[in-house]
């Protein structure tokens, strides 16, 4: 299994099955309204499904923080960041720091321009991708030209 390493709390781990630890971030109704704009939770069945569609069209990887899983990023081949930071972990500034290494990737990759779609009502994703120098492009499309 290979991973990428951020800084000395944080590893970017490559995917693989682990339903049992990221199923409970997707119990949590606030963080899927935030992520999805969904009224409900993720069950099983959903989980699996997103991760064969994340996998399959981009670099999926799970976000360990102090050696433990708390969240999943995916870079998609089209420059679409996806970002989970389990609840409990959020304001650690765990997210800056995982999306400052997806930018990273992305220039190793070539891509020149990354986008990520955050609800007008997300205001801490927000500020979050503004604080690595995404800029607004409309009312939910942030983008970062590289």
């Amino acid at each position: 299994m290979s991973f990428r390493i951020v800084d000395k709390d944080i590893k970017l781990v490559e995917y693989y099955p682990n339903y049992a630890v990221s199923l409970p971030w997707y119990q949590d109704p606030v963080l899927c309204k935030q992520v999805d704009n969904r009224d409900t939770v993720y069950d099983l069945k959903l989980l699996k499904a997103m991760y064969k569609y994340l996998n399959k069209n981009g670099d999926l990887y799970y976000i360990k923080y102090k050696n433990r899983l708390c969240g999943d990023v995916c870079l998609q081949k089209n420059g679409e960041i996806n970002i989970v930071i389990a609840k409990s972990f959020q304001n650690k500034h765990i997210g800056r720091r995982v999306i400052s290494e997806i930018i990273k990737l992305a220039k190793e990759e070539n891509m020149h321009e990354l986008h990520a779609t955050i609800y007008s009502f997300n205001i801490q994703s927000q500020k979050m991708f503004e604080s690595v120098g995404f800029k607004q492009a409309d009312t939910e499309k942030y983008i970062l030209t590289l």
